[in-house]
């Protein structure tokens, strides 16, 4: 089957290109991100393959309709930036990464909350100028900190594990809990309320839903400890940016680890160090130095991306065999 790949970078082709190895699917890649003004680019691709910041809304998804695509695949997990209901009236087929290496990401995000805690960005800067003073260096000690995860799926639960071997008390919250959550010691499941209150380390592990867009907002802040430090490598808009420099602002937010960030699409995976970033909102928490963003990375490690190709190759091969996808996803209307 030909396979239109948007966005794609050389680290896409490497490992597309070693999981297609023997498959035989005709693989053709593009640069630019696919929206309404690249959709043509598919010529007679009976496949497209996205990632996040490809925008597969109304538009988009009628003119890959007119070219003939019947296979959306997306690279990742979230689906967020797909109008189900729009792909499911116009009889295009959705499919996506259910899971791959959740190490990844939980690991990543242990390195914001070790890096931030104990501020070895800070640190680093700090030697490479010659300067040994260890004056505004002063961190603390994970052992019987208490840690919110927020979304206790395959990530959630690893980085509970990670977390274990520190000695932190680990609250949980999830709409659907967990079973297995309780085998860990010192930890339980409260509600959102109770977590953002007893927290000191908020970390958020949900997919990004209609209900769980902004979830940290300025109310959800009023209800969290003073200096709290607060993680996000699920998706960007679970935070309103806003609420979270008035917070920086005020210190009520004591250090904010992101990988994440809901303007995204015009900036992460690209190199703009030559140009002159127009986002004031992203600008300014730059500013901030207990702040720590990444290009949204956290998933971005040899078996992670081995695990996302390979399931991708067997989502186009299920559909070209016209066999049951396990991974096809659908609009689901809300009762």
């Amino acid at each position: 089957m030909k396979v239109a790949v948007f966005s794609s970078k050389s680290y896409d082709k490497k490992f597309l290109n070693a999981a297609n190895q023997g498959v035989g699917h005709e693989l053709v890649y593009y640069d630019p991100k696919l929206d309404a003004s690249t959709a043509p680019l598919v010529g007679d691709a009976l496949a497209v393959c996205v990632f996040v910041n490809d925008v597969l809304d109304l538009a988009t998804l009628e003119i890959l309709k007119q070219m003939g695509v019947k296979l959306i695949a997306l690279r990742c997990t979230g689906f967020n930036n797909v109008d189900l209901k729009v792909a499911g009236e116009l009889g295009l087929i959705v499919v996506r990464v259910t899971a791959y290496s959740p190490y990844s990401v939980a690991e990543h995000a242990v390195g914001l909350i070790l890096t931030l805690s104990r501020k070895y960005h800070r640190a680093f800067n700090r030697v490479r100028e010659g300067n040994f003073s260890l004056d505004g260096l002063l961190g603390f000690d994970l052992q019987a900190r208490t840690v919110g995860i927020i979304g206790t799926g395959k990530i959630g639960m690893v980085l509970a594990e990670i977390l274990q071997g520190f000695g932190c008390r680990i609250l949980g919250y999830d709409a659907y809990p967990n079973q297995h959550f309780g085998q860990f010691k010192k930890a339980e499941y409260v509600t959102l309320d109770e977590l953002y209150a007893q927290a000191d380390i908020i970390s958020i592990h949900c997919p990004l839903l209609p209900e769980t867009h902004h979830l940290i907002n300025g109310a959800a802040l009023d209800k969290m400890k003073k200096d709290v430090i607060l993680i996000n490598v699920s998706r960007g808009a679970l935070i309103d940016t806003e609420a979270m420099i008035e917070g920086l602002k005020s210190q009520k937010v004591g250090a904010l680890g992101l990988d994440v960030y809901e303007e995204e699409e015009e900036l992460f995976f690209q190199d703009l160090s030559l140009k002159i970033i127009q986002d004031d909102v992203f600008q300014r928490l730059l500013t901030f130095p207990n702040v720590l963003v990444t290009g949204h990375q956290a998933f971005f490690t040899q078996e992670a991306l081995t695990d996302i190709a390979t399931i991708t190759i067997s989502n186009i091969s299920d559909f070209a065999a016209e066999r049951p996808c396990p991974h096809e996803i659908r609009y689901i209307p809300k009762p």
